[in-house]
């Protein structure tokens, strides 16, 4: 599989969006998010990891744990083995601080257009940090 210029765009865009419609609470959106099978592990955060769009949109609607703010950098695509991955950055903007992920996704391009599939979030911590090189 080989992404052309308007495929990088829509990922970047998809990427992006995710901050706008999570921090709004637009739970209505997540389809324009994530596929119907999404795999969301948030392990690193709180123990869980929701399968199925239903079941992540019920357990945000739950909660009122969401961040501030979710600002998404250094977004990296690569075509692995026909699979389309992106890795990302997170800046996160909690009630009391300010915290940093590494996102770790997987896509699919769906008729409505790309969506992340599966989706890995992990906490950036000091003592996680490899040693220089």
């Amino acid at each position: 599989m080989e992404l052309n210029v308007q495929d990088i765009l829509a990922i970047n865009n998809l990427i992006n969006r995710y901050g706008h419609v999570i921090d709004e609470r637009q739970w209505s959106r997540l389809g324009e998010l994530f596929t119907d099978d999404l795999t969301f592990d948030m392990s690193d955060f709180n123990g869980e990891v929701l399968n199925g769009l239903e079941t992540l949109r019920e357990s945000w609607r739950a909660t009122d744990g969401h961040l501030l703010g979710h600002h998404a950098t250094n977004i990296l695509i690569n075509v692995v083995d026909g699979q389309v991955t992106v890795q990302s950055k997170g800046i996160g903007m909690y009630r009391d601080h300010t915290g940093s992920t590494v996102y770790r996704d997987v896509l699919r391009k769906t008729p409505q257009g790309w969506r992340i599939a599966r989706r890995v979030a992990t906490k950036r911590r000091y003592e996680t940090i490899p040693e220089p090189s």
